[in-house]
Formats: structure tokens, C-alpha cells, sequence
């Protein structure tokens, strides 16, 4: 009889087993089934972030690099400002010595005048080249943005047409497209 129950037992608590089994593998299987649609849903939560992310980082570069740009600008920008404000404050020199090369006297010595003339020679060639010109021009229309006219007058001669620049008074300098001194002229009217 002991092996009879046995076997009875045996069987019975076999029985509970597979059964246990396979409600386990039934738990189990959804249990899988949930984990992976909430796998797919967190793996989809994650591609947002990282791209996210991305565009975050994205857009600080291309902060970073138009700062660059502006900055570069910026410190171009203050170099022509600053070689501006330089020629402007010699131009007063430049103008004085033209004017004294255009009215040395006969007595004084052939070497002194040559010597002022050569200064002046050296100081148009620094100016020609940090890219200086002059706005000297007569017998041109007259232009507001490089010109002050200080005086009308009427035309010699009725071939010039009005708004012609006569006479230049004082010269005019301008770097690249930038005025730093307007010519002082004479208008026909």
C-alpha cells in the first residue's frame, strides 16, 4: 500500500506540478509580452530624448558659431574703426605738409625742400598703402556722400552742367567704401 500511495501521490503531486508549470510559463509569457511593449514603449522614449539631445546640440553649435562669426566681425569691424580714427588724426599733418611743399619758398635750400618733399613722398606711399584714396576729382557731379559743398557759384561756361564739382578747396580721403573726410568743393549751379 505504500507504494500505491506513493505512485497516487507521485502522480497527484505531478499532476499540480505540470500544472503549476505551465500557469508559471503562462505568467511568464505575458510577463514577457508586457516587457517588451514596455521595452518598445522606453525604447521609444529614449530615441525622443537622444534626439532631443541632439537638436540641444545642434543648436549650441551653431550658437557657438555664429558667436564666432559675430565676434570676428566685431573685431574686424574694430580694427577699421581704430585705423580710421588713426588717419583721420594725420590727415591734419598730411594736408600741412602739401602745403608747405606747395609754397616753399625760392630761398630757402634746395636740400631742406627736397628733405620735406621726400617726408611727404613717404607719407603718401603709408597711406596708399593701408588703402587710402583721395577725393580730389574736379569736373565730376557732385556726390553728397563725398563731398561738402561750401560754396555755389555759376558755371564758367555753358558746358558745365550744374551740380559739377569746380574747385576742390580741401581733399577728401576715403577707405574702401568708408568716408573719412568729405572734399570741401565749390558747385557750379
Amino acid at each position: 500500500m505504500s507504494d500505491k500511495k506513493v505512485k497516487d501521490i507521485d502522480s497527484e503531486e505531478l499532476d499540480t506540478v505540470e500544472e503549476s508549470n505551465n500557469e508559471a510559463r503562462e505568467s511568464v509569457e505575458s510577463e514577457n509580452e508586457l516587457s517588451a511593449e514596455e521595452l518598445l514603449e522606453e525604447n521609444e522614449k529614449l530615441r525622443d530624448e537622444v534626439n532631443q539631445k541632439n537638436d540641444q546640440i545642434l543648436r549650441k553649435v551653431a550658437e557657438f558659431e555664429n558667436l564666432r562669426k559675430r565676434t570676428q566681425r566685431e573685431r574686424v569691424q574694430l580694427y577699421d574703426d581704430a585705423k580710421i580714427n588713426a588717419i583721420k588724426d594725420l590727415l591734419p599733418v598730411y594736408d600741412d605738409l602739401e602745403r608747405s611743399i606747395n609754397n616753399i619758398p625760392e630761398s630757402v635750400d634746395k636740400s631742406f625742400a627736397q628733405g620735406i618733399k621726400l617726408v611727404y613722398n613717404k607719407f603718401s606711399n603709408v597711406l596708399e598703402q593701408m588703402g587710402v584714396e583721395s577725393i580730389s576729382d574736379k569736373d565730376v557731379p557732385f556726390n553728397v556722400d563725398l563731398h561738402d559743398a561750401l560754396l555755389r557759384q555759376p558755371s564758367p561756361d555753358d558746358k558745365t552742367e550744374s551740380n559739377t564739382v569746380l574747385q576742390v578747396l580741401e581733399t577728401g580721403y576715403k577707405l574702401g567704401d568708408k568716408v573719412i573726410r568729405h572734399a570741401k568743393v565749390i558747385v557750379s549751379e
